[in-house]
């Protein structure tokens, strides 16, 4: 049995906050047009029961800021999760890096929230599993793990998302093989993401959100 908890955001506001965060899912490529139908139909079908989402296609940053606002608290919690969600594979690319700083401008977020990632996340199959970021980096990703850090929970359905797409282990490291061949190496996300406390600790309120706060068995996302 769950607790009645009000959102502080509309239907609308959720419908395209969801749309949005499936829009960074895959905006590198990483899944068909039949795994988006299938993402999409989870998001609908379990983690935001009762909420339609009238378009499975992706959403333009205008679009996203004629619902959510410029400027406004909605705008900067739904860039939060955005970064969380490009960055949960440990991978950001530069198809991410375009979409999210176009998000920023769109939202009127400062775009050199960004500038870290750039430096410290990408490519990251190209470092050894004994890399550790520079200092350099670590005092560069500083303000935007900060910042990062500052996101609430405020909304079940946003909740879900976060829960069902971050890891809820750190990935095993892993080869890449072409013709029986090792071509490359990829540490764990663990080792690579200098953002990996942010994403543990974003999921960790999330399920702390559902259970105490709406009464959820969250057993589902553990």
């Amino acid at each position: 049995m769950t607790n009645a908890v009000k959102s502080l955001y509309s239907s609308e506001q959720i419908t395209a906050w969801l749309r949005g965060l499936l829009t960074i899912a895959w905006a590198d490529g990483d899944f068909d047009a039949q795994e988006q139908q299938l993402i999409a139909r989870i998001v609908e079908d379990e983690l935001a029961p009762g909420l339609k989402l009238e378009s499975l296609d992706n959403i333009s940053p205008d679009e996203l800021a004629a619902v959510l606002g410029t400027g406004t608290p909605a705008a900067e919690n739904f860039l939060r999760t955005a970064v969380m969600i490009a960055i949960a594979d440990g991978m950001y690319t530069k198809s991410e890096d375009d979409l999210l700083h176009q998000l920023c401008k769109a939202l009127g977020e400062p775009e050199n929230i960004l500038e870290g990632l750039r430096h410290t996340l990408e490519h990251p199959e190209t470092r050894s599993a004994t890399t550790a970021p520079t200092k350099r980096q670590v005092d560069a990703i500083h303000p935007l793990r900060e910042w990062l850090d500052g996101l609430e929970i405020e909304d079940p359905r946003v909740a879900r998302f976060l829960c069902k797409m971050i890891p809820s282990q750190c990935p095993f490291e892993r080869d890449i093989t072409l013709f029986k061949r090792k071509i490359v190496h990829i540490p764990p996300l663990c080792k690579i993401n200098p953002l990996y406390e942010q994403l543990v600790g974003l999921r960790f309120r999330a399920l702390s959100y559902l259970a105490d706060d709406c009464g959820e068995d969250v057993s589902p996302y553990i």
